[in-house]
C-alpha cells in the first residue's frame, strides 16, 4: 500500500507559489537591548527626534524600562551636577521599584555610602593616580615576575 501525496508536482508548485508571493504584513523589528541601553544612557537632548520617539514607545510598553530610565537619568544628573546629597533619596526610590539589578547596585553603594557621597560631591578625582597605578601594573605583568625591583623601577621611570 503506497503512502504519501498522490497529487502532481504542479499542484504543489502552484500552492507554494501562492504562499510565497502573497503579501506579508510589515512588522517593525523591536530595538535590540543594546540600542535601548544606548538611548537610556545618552543625554535626552542629544538623542535625535526619531530615537526619542522610539524610546518613548518602549517606555510606554514596558513600565520596568520606564522606571529604569528615570533612575538612570536622575543618577546621571546627580553625577554631572555634583549633587551627592541626593543619594539617600535616590537609593530609597530605587528600593521602592521592583528592579533587581538596581537593587544590587544600591546594595553595593550602601556598603560605602560615605565615599560615594564624597565622590559625587567634591570636585577632586583620583583618576591620574589610578592611571599611573594601572600603567605600573601593566609593566609588572609584562615582565611575568622574572625581574626584580630594580628593573621594575627603571622601566616605570622610563616609560
Amino acid at each position: 500500500m503506497p503512502l504519501g501525496y498522490k497529487g502532481s508536482y504542479q499542484r504543489v508548485r502552484a500552492f507554494l507559489h501562492k504562499k510565497r508571493t502573497s503579501p506579508r504584513p510589515v512588522v517593525a523589528r523591536p530595538p535590540s537591548p543594546r540600542t535601548v541601553a544606548g538611548w537610556i544612557l545618552r543625554r535626552p537632548e542629544a538623542l535625535p527626534e526619531a530615537e526619542q520617539l522610539l524610546l518613548k514607545t518602549v517606555r510606554t510598553h514596558c513600565p520596568e524600562i520606564d522606571a529604569l530610565t528615570r533612575h538612570v537619568r536622575s543618577f546621571a544628573v546627580m553625577l554631572t551636577e555634583r549633587r551627592g546629597e541626593r543619594l539617600p533619596d535616590w537609593l530609597a526610590a530605587v528600593r521602592q521599584d521592583d528592579l533587581p539589578s538596581l537593587h544590587t547596585l544600591a546594595a553595593g553603594i550602601d556598603r560605602d555610602r560615605d565615599a560615594v557621597i564624597t565622590g559625587l560631591t567634591l570636585p577632586w578625582s583620583s583618576g591620574a593616580v589610578e592611571g599611573h597605578v594601572n600603567r605600573i601594573k601593566m609593566l609588572k605583568r609584562q615582565m611575568f615576575g622574572r625581574a626584580g625591583h630594580q628593573l621594575l623601577r627603571k622601566r616605570a621611570l622610563l616609560a
